[in-house]
């Protein structure tokens, strides 16, 4: 029997998905954007990665091939793990075997322009909304649920929006460096200065940028790594578009559909949230306050501040934040009514 209580909860929940899908629609209610120019990284660049063992697993979304990491056991539960600027799904090479160990089953995709994914080479293709919908339908066609949502930097502000579109198909959130930005709240200086160097440096040499992010460094050979997907000048569009797409200013249109975002789920949100954020990275310095300020299943549980890790704080403290994500989805079982 289900509780007044948990009716109006359950009511309530309905309502506000109800009224986010028809502000902004879902997979089903739009159709996927029509790209007819674009490149895919030879295979061949994505050799030697012997610390990378995982074999890609691909689905086409909306013409666009998009490649995912797939692990562990396929009936346990679902651990989704977005990765962020300039990164690729590497990044979870040291947490993707922890959790497997623990008994969930890992995905970790390619976001379009990363990785082994496909990479529009045209500037407009590349948009807020276009990555959501790219990231919702896949999930809506590999038919994932029950998941566990981990992002990190724009991991996060594109997982976020799929998991307000589609939260029926998430138990619990974990955040590590992230945030929905509304365009209303400060961004830092370091921010400014990494867009001008992605808007106008004629160099943009992608593994250094995530060595320079990282506290503990990372060897020639994950610098190489970082590199792979990115041959050519065409093949890195999408890492140097991302920064400009960060809401800033209160009239930014999509930081005006992350606030309703805000509002209308996250706000309300009763189910397992967790942050585990580095304390040397000043990108996302004290973004994990919000979050548990204003999320009611943010209360009670077990934030950790990662000691000496940046912004990457997958590299430097990998280990440590898949064993407390591990801990976190042990701990919060799904509830059957």
């Amino acid at each position: 029997m289900v509780s007044t209580h948990e009716g109006l909860q359950t009511a309530r929940c309905f309502n506000n998905t109800l009224m986010y899908c028809l502000l902004f629609g879902t997979p089903r209610m739009r159709a996927l954007p029509q790209i007819d120019k674009v490149l895919r990284t030879p295979d061949a660049c994505f050799e030697g990665l012997t610390d990378f063992p995982y074999l890609p697993h691909y689905a086409e979304i909306g013409g666009l091939r998009v490649a995912y990491i797939d692990e562990g056991p396929r009936d346990g539960p679902q651990v989704l793990l977005l990765h962020g600027e300039p990164a690729w799904s590497y990044l979870y090479r040291k947490m993707i075997p922890v959790l497997v160990q623990a008994g969930y089953r890992v995905i970790a995709p390619d976001l379009v322009g990363f990785g082994r994914s496909d990479k529009p080479t045209r500037r407009q293709d590349y948009t807020y909304a276009n990555h959501v919908a790219w990231m919702s339908a896949l999930i809506e066609q590999q038919g994932w649920q029950g998941m566990t949502f981990f992002g990190q930097d724009w991991g996060s502000l594109v997982g976020l929006r799929v998991v307000a579109g589609m939260p029926e198909r998430f138990e619990r959130i974990a955040l590590g460096n992230a945030g929905l930005p509304t365009g209303q709240e400060p961004l830092p200086q370091a921010f400014y200065i990494w867009r001008a160097l992605a808007m106008y440096s004629p160099w943009f040499p992608i593994g250094r940028i995530v060595k320079a992010g990282c506290s503990k460094g990372l060897t020639d050979h994950e610098v190489a790594a970082y590199n792979a997907p990115f041959p050519g000048r065409a093949y890195r569009v999408g890492a140097r578009v991302f920064p400009t797409l960060v809401p800033d200013g209160a009239n930014d249109p999509e930081g005006q559909v992350n606030a309703r975002a805000w509002d209308e789920v996250f706000k309300q949100w009763h189910k397992p949230l967790l942050t585990l954020f580095s304390n040397r990275d000043p990108i996302t310095k004290g973004g994990y306050k919000i979050w548990q300020a204003l999320v009611p299943g943010a209360q009670g549980q077990p934030h950790a501040n990662i000691r000496g890790a940046g912004h990457f704080l997958q590299e430097d403290s990998g280990v440590e934040v898949a064993q407390a994500l591990a801990q976190f989805i042990h701990n919060n079982p799904v509830v059957s009514n």
